[in-house]
């Protein structure tokens, strides 16, 4: 699992109009998973899967 930084300067995430983070792959906005016990969240593209760590 990369971090949401290293995908987008990959070019596996950008982010639209509004600052939304998106799956170039799919081009569906990617979700976000909070768990309370853990220093990241997830984030994660509803179509493909692919998973990226996101420091908060």
């Amino acid at each position: 699992m990369k971090s949401t930084r290293k995908g987008l300067r990959e070019g596996a995430l950008e982010k639209d109009n509004y600052g939304r983070l998106v799956c170039t792959a799919c081009d569906e906005q990617v979700k976000k998973k909070n768990d309370p016990d853990e220093v990241f969240s997830v984030r994660t593209c509803p179509e493909c899967g692919t998973e990226w760590k996101e420091l908060r």
